[in-house]
């Protein structure tokens, strides 16, 4: 790998010392953050390095859960043209590093003292051989629940589920009052974060790591995985017949719009709420999905670097990594996007309630041994496997003919698959 030298991190800090007296450069970003939400919540980091000259040149891929964005990424390193940085998460960091394409971050990192502030499961995640080679910025919790609380209200719902059991109840309440139950979005990764909170609220922290982080053949083929897919499936009837193939955004502004009441979601979808002026505790609910509220399903949003030839470029690229945990911009961000700061030093007191339980669930399941990587969003297992396992749950999801013991069996066998070649 090559370093971010000690010249090139003298430019970066010379941007946020000396502003628009430093020479500039252009920095190209890969990413998917394409909803109104997720847009928004960019404005803060173009800002920063506009202020200092630099040219933010957007590389934005749409859909497909990140999908798409990796497969334009990979054929710009095959052409030998990679971007500045692009937001890459879990296993997908370290299987990319091997092809040693990668910027060394550790001269920035020892600057500005990541190892302080960033939790030790998130420097397991943005390290490659005991390297840095990528920026955390956030942290967001998966396995949320929203809801609109008028549309509880009018469907006679006084509080929000806190087991499946009772989300049956309130779905059936809900449902014969005309409204949606449950706002989904058709698409094997949406598939699987519902599947990943029924997860977490049906067997618990432990059996989730043991089935999807250890891939556990016994606990993929046990009777908790058999009441996990037969609570999974019995939500099906309470979502609408035009979710297949659904954005994510879309079945959230049917919560905000009042023709659903639930969905289930990571907390970006809390900056679709925002954008649409809506507040927590007022016009939605932010709660964890039902009995998990004390595990916590996280995901980090990671910059990554790579190596590049022109000067300017590597100027800008280091600003670009200077910012992105500073005090400014972790606050601003999350805010916005609906996450919490990753650096655990930066306080989250102008958060709103979500976000201030974000950050306490985060600490008290971390220390009881709760805080689980997401399996839906990147950050759990390799990507073939990933992949493998979405499409079982998708397929036991989408076809009514195929059993839980045949979903059962197929999980062992996508847990197993090889790496292809």
């Amino acid at each position: 790998m090559k370093t971010l030298t000690t010249a090139l991190l003298s430019f970066a800090i010379c941007g946020a010392v000396c502003g628009s007296n430093c020479e500039a450069g252009e920095v190209e970003v890969l990413h998917f953050w394409t909803s109104p939400g997720e847009a928004k919540s960019l404005v803060e980091l173009k800002a920063l390095l506009a202020a200092r000259r630099h040219v933010w040149k957007d590389f934005a891929v749409v859909g497909g859960g990140g999908q798409n964005a990796m497969t334009a990424l990979r054929q710009r390193l095959l052409a030998g043209n990679p971007p500045a940085s692009a937001t890459i998460k879990g296993p997908a960091i370290q299987e990319m590093a091997a092809l040693n394409v990668f910027a060394d971050l550790d001269v920035m990192a020892r600057f500005d003292h990541w190892d302080e502030g960033i939790p030790k499961v998130v420097q397991q995640q943005v390290k490659y051989k005991g390297h840095y080679v990528a920026v955390p910025v956030n942290i967001h919790r998966v396995n949320w629940l929203w809801s609109n609380s008028e549309v509880l209200t009018k469907s006679g719902v006084v509080s929000v589920p806190t087991s499946f059991d009772a989300f049956m109840v309130a779905a059936d309440k809900i449902k014969a009052a005309g409204f949606v139950p449950l706002a989904h979005g058709g698409q094997p990764w949406q598939d699987f974060v519902l599947f990943e909170s029924v997860v977490l609220g049906v067997g618990g922290a432990d059996f989730f790591k043991r089935a999807f982080v250890d891939l556990d053949p016994y606990a993929l083929s046990s009777p908790e995985m058999k009441k996990v897919l037969e609570t999974f499936r019995r939500l099906k009837p309470y979502t609408d017949d035009k979710s297949r193939g659904r954005d994510w955004n879309v079945a959230t502004d049917m919560v905000i719009k009042g023709k659903a009441a639930f969905q289930f979601m990571g907390d970006w979808a809390k900056g679709e709420f925002l954008v649409a002026g809506q507040r927590p505790g007022h016009e939605f609910n932010c709660t964890p999905s039902p009995g998990s509220a004390s595990a916590f399903s996280y995901v980090v949003d990671t910059f990554t670097m790579f190596q590049l030839k022109g000067w300017e470029a590597q100027k800008a690229q280091g600003y670009l990594a200077y910012v992105l945990l500073g005090d400014e911009f972790q606050e601003k961000f999350s805010q916005r996007k609906g996450s919490i700061p990753v650096r655990m030093n930066v306080s989250v007191e102008k958060f709103d309630d979500c976000g201030q339980s974000s950050r306490r669930d985060f600490i008290s399941s971390e220390k009881s041994n709760e805080l689980v990587p997401s399996v839906a969003v990147d950050m759990a297992v390799a990507t073939w496997t990933q992949a493998a396992l979405r499409a079982v749950v998708s397929d036991f999801w989408n076809i009514e003919a195929l059993s839980v013991n045949e979903a059962m069996n197929k999980l062992v066998l996508a847990a197993a698959s090889p790496r292809p070649k």
